[in-house]
């Protein structure tokens, strides 16, 4: 998720060069059920979603009346698994979840490079994927993937409970370490941390890198491909330690390796903790466990001392492909066609909180986003990290990485030098 912005607009869609971890949002496929028959008459398609774009699909499914749907979701770390095996089998759904550019093992790349999606690139919508996002969509230029639009990483808040301590959301690292120190004093949980969900392990990382690394040398995903940068020797490591100082400071929940996503949702949305790194897309859970929605807000999360210093992750949200092996294929790519029009484009947006494709002037942004859209539009935006990696099992090894350090089982050293190993292994 790499190339850099140009002005305004493009200058975000170059960001979002993909987040195979909204990319790695987790999932039991059985987790969160789904519904039967939804939509109108024709076919009865066969779709598996995530779990956070629920609300999205279910709006969009009923809208459209050129074939039925049987709907099931799933938050994403089954998905990843169980999910890739229906694939291989022979016996995945008609239109299922496909994570953007590579870096997993439900990413565009890594299926569609096994046969195993059917190419959208005739579609009218495809027309308008900007030359910066074009990777985290096309492989060998043909377009595998539908995505409404791109999601950033930052520090969902709780508004309230930074009232209650009087402080504002910081600018820079050591006002973030002020905040941070002033909401402990206060009897609250700074960050609440749901370590034990494997995919909330990288956000922190991604918040933290687009400062320490990309900021300083822009070139360094090109470099890593060149074999002329390391993880080890970068910004990375700068990164990793200020992700452990927030844990030595005493700003995380206590155990976050034995806290779940949903149990970091919760703290937040209670204010029995003040924030969380989290992907925009998720938004809506945590407002679901809100008393009042309008409590929460987001910000960037600072990763420099300077203003100037700060950079941010931005990237295209999960998508959804259909099977190269669907007897009805016809019917499952008319419906991502549908899903291609403008409009529908934007219904998908607001619902999980994203920045649609294709802006105009109908297009409506959450206004919890109204904070990033500086930094994408001042070119201070890079794609979240995983899509640019060169397999899928760099992202795994990023959250047993992190996972381990929190429990104090490794240092950072020997954590990226594993990173950097498993980024060189060939296939």
């Amino acid at each position: 998720m790499t190339s850099r912005f140009e002005p305004n607009r493009r200058q975000f869609l170059r960001a979002a060069g993909g987040f195979a971890a909204v990319a790695a949002m987790p999932a039991a496929l059985t987790a969160c059920g789904g519904s039967s028959s939804s939509g109108g008459g024709g076919k009865t398609l066969r779709l598996v979603g995530v779990a956070d774009q629920q609300k999205a699909l279910d709006e969009l499914t009923k809208l459209y009346t050129q074939a039925k749907f049987a709907t099931s979701y799933a938050p994403t770390d089954q998905v990843q698994t169980s999910l890739r095996t229906q694939l291989g089998a022979g016996n995945a759904p008609d239109v299922h979840v496909v994570y953007p550019g590579s870096g997993s093992a439900m990413s565009m790349v890594e299926i569609a490079q096994a046969g195993l999606l059917a190419d959208l690139s005739k579609q009218q919508w495809t027309q308008a994927i900007p030359a910066g996002l074009k990777p985290a969509f096309q492989l060998e230029g043909k377009t595998f993937m539908y995505s409404a639009g791109s999601s950033v990483i930052g520090a969902i808040y709780n508004k309230k409970v930074f009232e209650q301590a009087k402080v504002e959301p910081p600018k820079t690292w050591t006002e973030l370490l002020d905040v941070c120190d002033k909401l402990k004093k206060a009897g609250k949980i700074p960050i609440a941390l749901g370590a034990q969900t494997a995919w909330v392990t990288q956000l922190i990382t991604y918040a933290l890198v687009p400062s320490t690394v990309y900021a300083k040398n822009p070139q360094f995903d090109a470099q890593m491909k060149a074999g002329s940068a390391s993880f080890a020797q970068s910004g990375w490591r700068d990164a990793m330690n200020m992700y452990l100082e927030l844990q030595k400071r005493g700003f995380f929940n206590a155990n976050p390796n034995g806290t779940t996503y949903e149990q970091q949702t919760s703290m937040v949305a209670t204010g029995k903790a003040a924030m969380a790194v989290q992907v925009s897309a998720v938004l809506p859970d945590f407002r679901k466990a809100a008393t009042n929605a309008d409590d929460l807000g987001m910000f960037p999360f600072p990763g420099a001392d300077t203003e100037a210093g700060v950079w941010i992750p931005a990237g295209v949200v999960v998508g959804l492909g259909v099977s190269a092996r669907s007897r009805n294929a016809d019917a499952a790519k008319a419906f991502i066609e549908f899903l291609g029009k403008p409009e529908n484009m934007n219904r998908w947006a607001q619902a999980v909180a994203c920045i649609p494709l294709k802006r105009d002037a109908n297009s409506k942004i959450d206004p919890v986003l109204e904070p990033f859209l500086p930094f994408i539009e001042g070119n201070k935006a890079v794609p979240f990290m995983d899509q640019a990696w060169p397999n899928a099992e760099v992202q795994p090894t990023h959250f047993a990485v992190v996972q381990d350090l929190l429990a104090g089982k490794t240092t950072v050293d020997k954590g990226l030098a594993k990173m950097d190993e498993i980024y060189r292994k060939k296939s």
